[in-house]
């Protein structure tokens, strides 16, 4: 059941990123008007559905990915205002003019945490595997 809401989730970045984009802008800006994507914002959300259904079908979070995961972690955790400046000029080709929710930078900084949980301690555990070949 887990792994069917993480693809379907996965599948509505895909399918719909301009209409998350839209909410989480709603949500996140004082001025969500002013905003102007850059040319690759969308695609690039839709790459990223891709990769959330394949990790979801897949099982496991790929090992070559935890170090960036952590590293990325720590640096939201540490310095959230520079690293949400630093996104949103990849995404925006006028970030300065985007006025953020006074929640907005606590909020990163709770996603910096969690990141650097999932990926020190992600897949570390003896679970049983499914694998009827592994006795």
């Amino acid at each position: 059941m887990k792994r069917a809401l993480a693809v379907g989730f996965g599948l509505c970045y895909v399918l719909l990123p301009d209409r998350i984009l839209g909410a989480a802008e709603q949500a996140a800006f004082e001025n969500p008007a002013d905003g102007q994507l850059r040319s690759w914002t969308l695609p690039i959300a839709r790459l990223e559905g891709l990769a959330f259904c394949a990790f979801a079908l897949r099982g496991q979070f790929p090992k070559p990915l935890r170090a960036p995961l952590t590293l990325l972690g720590f640096m939201l955790a540490a310095i959230p205002q520079q690293m949400l400046a630093y996104g949103l000029a990849i995404a925006y080709k006028n970030p300065t003019d985007l006025e953020v929710k006074p929640w907005v930078v606590p909020a990163a900084r709770v996603i910096g945490v969690l990141y650097v949980i999932l990926g020190l301690f992600i897949g570390r555990t003896d679970a049983p595997t499914d694998d009827a070949t592994a006795k």
